[in-house]
């Protein structure tokens, strides 16, 4: 099974005192980035079976435009919210069949510890609107080698028509 963590886009800056984090939105260039992301990926022949998303408004957003890309639905999911990790994924995962492709759309720093914990240690770091993949080897228990890991100028100029 091929696993995707995609960090969400550019949002807004916390605007105290009236700072909401969960409604941030991405910003006007967090959109465009996303959906020349979704460009590249679809070029790179990404096909999720299944996207999870973060319930936060600026992981949503991103959900929303990467799913438009891959014509797969978005599920909305705690699990993926601030305090995702590796123990969260067997859930997640449980009912796809070996070969699926499964993206999760999240946040800092959990999609990099996740990411370490799968692949078995060492330092990751997931630039907003960066994407890692990882396959697993096995599901019990949970662990996946590292295939790649994007960071998003190289998607942009990958999406760039």
């Amino acid at each position: 099974m091929k696993l995707y963590f995609f960090r969400h886009g550019h949002a807004e800056d916390a605007q105290a005192p009236e700072f909401d984090d969960f409604a941030r939105r991405l910003t006007d260039k967090g959109i465009e980035r996303i959906q020349v992301a979704g460009k590249a990926l679809v070029r790179l022949g990404v096909k999720p079976a299944r996207l999870f998303s973060s319930p936060r408004v600026r992981a949503h957003q991103t959900a929303d435009i990467l799913a438009e890309c891959f014509q797969t639905p978005v599920e909305v999911r705690e699990e993926v919210n601030f305090g995702f990790n590796i123990q969260h994924i067997n859930p997640l995962i449980a009912a796809q069949a070996d070969e699926d492709e499964v993206m999760f759309v999240g946040h800092e720093p959990d999609l990099s510890i996740a990411v370490s914990g799968l692949i078995g240690g060492g330092e990751i770091l997931m630039k907003k609107g960066g994407l890692a993949r990882v396959d697993l080897i096995s599901r019990t228990p949970l662990r996946g080698g590292l295939i790649w890991s994007l960071a998003p100028r190289v998607l942009d100029v990958l999406g760039e028509s």
